[in-house]
């Protein structure tokens, strides 16, 4: 077999570049239309929680959709797979910035969602198989960078442009960005040379499963996954609502402006991260969930410095607590990370469509005292479940795997 790309080369940097886009187009093209959502039920006159429908009705079919996207790119392999989910994303993204009506803009969002999972289930694949052992981390850390920065930058621009045009625009010009950057991995991403097709039988798919719902701390993983994304998009996906209504009153481009918070979480995430791995995920894990369900607390007041304080806190947390788990669900999987890096983004994604819905409920019938509650009902459970992860017994050394970060929002 071919030796891998090795840091420093031409095929390396070419690689390296294409994920970092790779990263950032699918992550601003599933979230583009979260801040959108107030404005969505105010056009299509829907209440909060069908309009949240516009990020579930993506993520849900994603969540499912990961669970066999890897398996498909067993046999027709990683690139072309990751290639032709960018296109068909960006394409989709315009479709949705014409859409005539609620229903039409349901349609493309599902199918989006359904795209867009031939990204994240297969990234790690193709890098870990293109690219030389001890040059994985910093490819993958370019992708999990872009992510982060996508999910931002998606928010962002489009309520800026919003605030400029209108959201119609802005949608279109976040499919257009997608489709140029579909195409600049495909200009640079380097064919596979390392790739050897494969095909899984069923039978043999279900025993690993099995094999990882029985350890111990893989299943309390995935339902952490659940409830700590359904908490974050939740806040989220109704802080405007409560933001563009008194006492606040804010502008479209002042809310978009509070996902600059993101970039708390990018600080946030590599420092808990690399705290976890001096101090032990066991001691740790509980920190960022306790300043998770502190942020959202402090969301309940009035005072619109405390409010975005706590919008911040929540992001800290939320960040280093994913950090911790993804890495941690690595390290428990032993020979079987790959399918376990499926179920933790499909517990993770299920629980941003369910949740974050749910959480629509929640305001519609109590407002934003009713969201507090919610996240809060749904963070002391996180916080019980990590009592119960802090007494399960570590894996002798030699049969923990490295742990490798899952990906971001």
């Amino acid at each position: 077999m071919e030796q891998g790309l090795v840091r420093g080369s031409v095929g390396y940097r070419r690689l390296t570049l294409a994920m970092l886009f790779a990263g950032f187009s699918t992550f601003s093209l599933l979230y583009c239309v979260q801040p959108l959502l107030p404005l969505f039920a105010h056009d299509f006159g829907v209440s909060a929680e069908a309009s949240s429908l516009a990020v579930s009705l993506a993520t849900g079919p994603l969540a499912v959709a990961i669970l066999f996207a890897g398996v498909l790119s067993d046999r027709i392999g990683r690139r072309p797979m990751m290639v032709a989910a960018m296109y068909a994303a960006g394409l989709l993204t315009v479709l949705t910035a014409a859409a005539p009506g609620w229903d039409a803009l349901l349609g493309p969002r599902l199918l989006t969602g359904l795209a867009l999972a031939g990204v994240p289930a297969v990234a790690m694949a193709y890098v870990s198989e293109e690219v030389d052992a001890k040059s994985v981390g910093p490819a993958m850390g370019l992708y999990i960078a872009g992510s982060g920065i996508g999910g931002m930058a998606g928010r962002l621009g489009v309520s800026l442009v919003t605030e400029l045009v209108d959201w119609r625009w802005a949608l279109a010009v976040v499919g257009i960005a997608g489709l140029a950057l579909a195409d600049a991995f495909r200009r640079l991403a380097p064919p596979s040379r390392r790739f050897v097709r494969q095909r899984s039988s069923l039978s043999g798919l279900v025993r690993s499963a099995g094999a990882l719902f029985r350890d111990r701390a893989l299943p309390l993983l995935f339902a952490e996954a659940s409830l700590l994304m359904g908490v974050f998009v939740t806040i989220y996906n109704y802080a405007g609502f409560r933001l563009m209504g008194p006492p606040f009153s804010l502008s479209h481009a002042a809310i978009g402006a509070i996902f600059l918070l993101y970039l708390l979480g990018s600080v946030s995430s590599a420092w808990f991260g690399g705290l976890a791995e001096r101090r032990g995920r066991r001691l740790v894990f509980w920190i960022p969930a306790g300043l998770l369900l502190i942020g959202v607390a402090l969301t309940a007041g009035r005072w619109l410095p405390l409010v975005i304080a706590g919008i911040g806190v929540v992001t800290i947390g939320f960040f280093g607590a994913h950090s911790i788990a993804s890495s941690w669900v690595g390290r428990r999987a032993h020979g079987n990370r790959g399918q376990a890096a499926a179920f933790y983004l499909f517990f993770y994604y299920l629980g941003s469509s369910v949740l974050g819905s749910a959480g629509g409920m929640a305001w519609t019938a109590w407002g934003w005292n009713g969201v507090v509650g919610f996240c809060g009902g749904l963070m002391v459970v996180a916080l019980a479940l990590a009592g119960l992860l802090g007494r399960v017994a570590p894996l002798p050394l030699a049969e923990a795997a490295p742990p490798r970060a899952m990906g971001s929002d």
